[in-house]
């Protein structure tokens, strides 16, 4: 029976509001996501259908991020903000709500680009980027994927060999890195490159002589975010460049767990977004002289992407409690990014068919979250490969190997 003026209509709730997910939320926590979420939907949601069109992302957002404490906000000194894993995770989920391109920029600055320092560099190279990064006043990139060798970076060809004798002796890199975020935006570049002693880690200034990073164009998928090649022509570092604690290819796949971490959020921002905004449009869209939103099949389809969103989000929230405490297992990382980004793409997809033709422009979500998330469907491992990292973790037996 539909409402009339002595029957009031039931009140509504937001998706995740029936799963009460703000409960399971510290007052911090639940803070920080509304301050990122209202800069997401006061300054970035209104350029980013500009941005997308014409495949670009301002440098100067990077100070933005900066003066709101996102870069690096889950590491600790250094100018840092020093939140838990859950308040990390719920910013990615709020920038994903605007656009993958904007957690991705904030996660590979934090999560790749800095934790790699964070982790493995120095004290003199902490001193030297960290609370510069942390602010935004410079911006770093990460160089682990090859043209051929994605989830297989064992095979990487890229090249560091010494020249000369001794500790202090200069390092020349040569190689091509592929599909790098923030690339043409990049001050210094974490390299990841095959030694005579095993993969080791390097910082690249991105102004040294032999390097180029070029922009890869015609793009279909996170187009407000910059995605580059790099290319080291005989780059010559002093030895101070490598990371003296990176030591092997655990080094940088400890920095993909970072990332992935925050994927998990992330999808469910682009998920929420795309729910919430097909929600209003089927309750102001008339089809046959009713409300979309009246029809079974609506319903149905908002109810069933409902479910999932809400049981993503408490998978994410308990993943952000395990990493806050003894820390989270990486096959317990892959069940997060595999299951929170699948579900999103299948709901981003969905609501882009209960927009009808509206869908497929900018001026809707949906089919712009769908395209980023065939990305990070593939991105920081594939899906293909999370499920054999869980297939290990049952089995015992490495199928990809």
């Amino acid at each position: 029976m539909s409402a009339t003026a002595d029957q009031p209509a039931d009140k509504t709730y937001a998706p995740l509001e029936l799963f009460d997910t703000n409960r399971l939320l510290d007052d911090d926590e639940r803070d920080i996501a509304a301050t990122v979420r209202e800069f997401v939907d006061t300054r970035l949601k209104p350029n980013v259908g500009d941005w997308f069109e014409s495949a670009t992302l301002p440098r100067e957002l990077g100070r933005e991020f900066g003066r709101l404490g996102l870069l690096g906000m889950h590491l600790q000194g250094y100018g840092c903000a020093g939140t838990n894993a859950v308040s990390y995770g719920l910013a990615c989920l709020e920038l994903e709500a605007g656009d993958t391109g904007f957690r991705s920029f904030v996660s590979v600055q934090g999560s790749l680009s800095m934790f790699s320092i964070y982790r493995y560099g120095s004290e003199e190279q902490k001193q030297q980027w960290l609370p510069r990064l942390a602010t935004g006043e410079a911006i770093g990139c990460f160089g682990l994927t090859e043209p051929d060798f994605g989830s297989n970076p064992a095979g990487m060809r890229t090249r560091a060999r010494r020249d000369g004798a001794g500790d202090n002796a200069d390092w020349i890199l040569h190689g091509t890195k592929m599909w790098i975020t923030n690339g043409n935006l990049a001050d210094v570049a974490t390299v990841w490159a095959q030694t005579d002693d095993g993969v080791r880690g390097f910082l690249v200034p991105t102004d040294t002589p032999g390097f180029t990073a070029n922009v890869i164009h015609r793009k279909l998928s996170l187009r407000a975010s910059i995605t580059s090649e790099l290319v080291l022509d005989n780059v010559r570092l002093p030895a101070s460049a490598q990371l003296p604690g990176a030591i092997g290819l655990g080094a940088p796949l400890s920095c993909l767990n970072e990332a992935r971490f925050g994927i998990v959020f992330g999808a469910l921002g682009a998920a929420r977004d795309a729910l919430e905004t097909t929600i209003a449009y089927t309750q102001s869209r008339e089809v046959f002289d009713r409300p979309l939103s009246c029809f079974q099949l609506t319903q149905e389809k908002l109810a069933n992407m409902t479910v999932e969103l809400g049981k993503g989000m408490l998978l994410a929230i308990h993943l952000g409690r395990i990493k806050d405490a003894e820390g989270v297992r990486p096959e317990q990382v892959s069940l997060g990014k595999l299951n929170n980004v699948r579900e999103a793409l299948a709901i981003a997809r969905e609501c882009r068919t209960l927009l009808g033709g509206s869908g497929i422009t900018l001026e809707y979500s949906p089919l712009r979250h769908a395209n980023n998330l065939e990305s990070v469907l593939t991105y920081e491992g594939t899906s293909e490969m999370h499920l054999l990292s869980i297939g290990k973790a049952l089995t015992g037996q490495a199928a990809f190997r």
